[in-house]
């Protein structure tokens, strides 16, 4: 087994950054993970050290913003040896030991989301207003979305003969609680872990939503159908997911895994409601949660996806596999010719 150039641990499989040349763990193996640039920085001081004949003695200082010099009790290390430093359980990197660098603590205050704490929330709309308020113009918003983008007249017209014309507001109803109980995923279990929380509207996903709102209203007044529209007001902000681990892979990994439960739910509760067209709309409610989730589990850019496969395979392939399931399933139970369609046929 070999030893994680970064955080120490021994893996039995590593992996080489193509930039620094550096062997690292899972969890540290992307760039922005093992701060490559700092490693490739300590590379160019101990070449130039070593062209001129200058050996550096324990550690020397690095000018990258955001970190600290090692505590005195590594000074006096070999410039060759790399070790590490613990410090409450808390393991921090080095290099070949010329070169020692750790995060500096973040002091987040007591109460970051107070206008006075000095916390700059960027992106963030209304920053310091009530989080029922941001969770009332979200909630607002999704519920529009999903009732514009489930309307559709000729449908509606034969729900409207058939006395369920109402089944459109029971589905954007569970639209919205599709994305409210993702967050609130997020939201519970980041406070489980004393991790300060709140969710906010973001400006980015308010003019997405925002836009997927306009095109609606336009299908809506033209009597075209509407057009899939992605709606994203807002996000659960937790502060103190500085790194991935367990508590970071947790909390990313409880908004998928809500929309699985409550996906689920629906589903088997779809076949025990006698009476279509409502039966199948419940299905319909349970493959937006699935949906949902597998967006949020790609790996990518600031969805859950990235931070979940970085902390654990086995969770995240697990998620994805049981949704994949799940959707299939699902989708075929929906689209069923008639005469099979466990829905269509109740007793």
């Amino acid at each position: 087994m070999s030893k994680c150039y970064h955080c120490g641990e021994e893996y039995d499989q590593l992996f080489q950054c193509e930039k620094c040349k550096q062997k690292y763990c899972h969890l540290h193996k992307d760039p922005i993970d093992h701060e490559c640039n700092l490693v490739l920085e300590s590379q160019h001081l101990q070449e130039t050290s070593n062209q001129y004949g200058y050996q550096p003695a324990g550690v020397q200082e690095q000018s990258a913003l955001n970190y600290n010099l090692a505590p005195q009790n590594l000074q006096d290390q070999s410039p060759y040896t790399r070790e590490t430093y613990v410090d409450n359980g808390e393991r921090r990197g080095t290099t070949d030991g010329s070169f020692t660098w750790y995060r500096r603590e973040t002091n987040i205050p007591e109460n970051a989301f107070d206008p006075d704490s000095g916390i700059e929330f960027k992106g963030i709309l209304l920053p310091y207003k009530s989080e029922f308020l941001h969770l009332l113009i979200g909630a607002i918003l999704i519920f529009l979305i999903g009732l514009l983008g489930f309307y559709n007249p000729d449908n509606q017209e034969i729900l409207n003969a058939m006395g369920y014309g109402w089944v459109i507001f029971m589905v954007a109803g569970f639209y919205t609680t599709a994305f409210l109980f993702h967050e609130f995923g997020h939201r519970q279990v980041a406070i489980h872990f004393g991790l300060q929380t709140k969710f906010r509207l973001l400006k980015f996903g308010m003019i997405i939503t925002l836009f997927g709102l306009a095109m609606g209203v336009i299908s809506l007044l033209t009597q075209s159908p509407s057009l899939p529209a992605l709606a994203l007001p807002g996000a659960v902000v937790v502060l103190g997911l500085d790194k991935v681990d367990r508590t970071t892979g947790l909390c990313k990994a409880a908004g998928p895994t809500i929309n699985l439960i409550y996906g689920t739910i629906l589903f088997m509760a779809s076949f025990l409601v006698p009476i279509y067209p409502i039966n199948l709309f419940i299905g319909i409610s349970a493959s937006l949660n699935f949906m949902l989730g597998l967006f949020n589990l790609i790996p990518v850019g600031i969805l859950d996806g990235e931070n979940i496969f970085k902390w654990n395979k086995k969770v995240y392939f697990f998620l994805v596999i049981s949704m994949l399931v799940l959707i299939v399933i699902n989708y075929i139970c929906i689209y069923a010719p008639s005469n099979v369609n466990p829905y269509y046929n109740v007793l």
